[in-house]
């Protein structure tokens, strides 16, 4: 699991251990408090840390929560299955069994919340979550490229175009189903999911 650097920050050098403490305990004090009573100086409590440790990493709650929900979303990795499709199930699966641990539900879902509000830290999300993420999809089209699975596009800017398309289609349809409409993305469902996504990537057949 990577340590996150938080934006803009410097001085004396960073200590991976205290860091990993930090966004842990930042995890277990949302699912045991919320967030509007998670406070830096319960954080600093639980991770061991005294609580200058914690403010010379982060400047406030936003930044740490949004550092620690990334980190678990690191954890994804893009298997290699042999197929497109299965290589696509492969992470979804991954990511909603990430979405079903009670951390990531509450770290997700209270800075989304709070990012309504708040355009720093939608722009914090962007960069440390859905960019961050998107390394997946462009790693998943070459390799599918690669076995002519799927043709490689000439422009970059329509190259740019569907990798923020997929992503957003398979983000937005995971964190509906798990979140919102609170229903299982077990197996069955992610294989018709991948499905109807892979259809709508893969050409089809002409008109008859």
């Amino acid at each position: 699991m990577q340590s996150r650097t938080p934006a803009g920050r410097t001085g004396r050098p960073r200590n991976a251990a205290a860091d990993a403490a930090i966004l842990a305990a930042t995890r277990q004090a949302l699912v045991e408090l919320g967030w509007s009573k998670l406070t830096l100086g319960d954080v600093a409590v639980r991770a061991g840390v005294a609580k200058t440790t914690l403010y010379r990493r982060w400047p406030g709650k936003n930044e740490l929560v949004v550092d620690a929900v990334a980190e678990l979303f690191d954890e994804l990795t893009l298997p290699d299955r042999g197929s497109l499709a299965a290589d696509i199930e492969g992470v979804v699966l991954q990511f909603a069994a990430i979405l079903a641990r009670p951390e990531a539900r509450s770290g997700l879902m209270a800075v989304v919340a709070e990012a309504t509000r708040d355009e720093a830290l939608r722009e914090r999300i962007r960069a440390s979550i859905v960019e961050r993420q998107k390394r997946l999809v462009l790693a998943g089209r070459a390799r599918a490229q690669a076995r002519g699975e799927l043709a490689p596009e000439s422009d970059a800017d329509e190259a740019a175009r569907a990798v923020d398309l997929i992503f957003d289609m398979v983000a937005g349809a995971v964190v509906h189903r798990t979140l919102v409409s609170a229903e299982p993305a077990d197996e069955k469902w992610v294989h018709g999911f991948t499905r109807v996504l892979v259809s709508g990537l893969t050409p089809g057949p002409g008109p008859g």
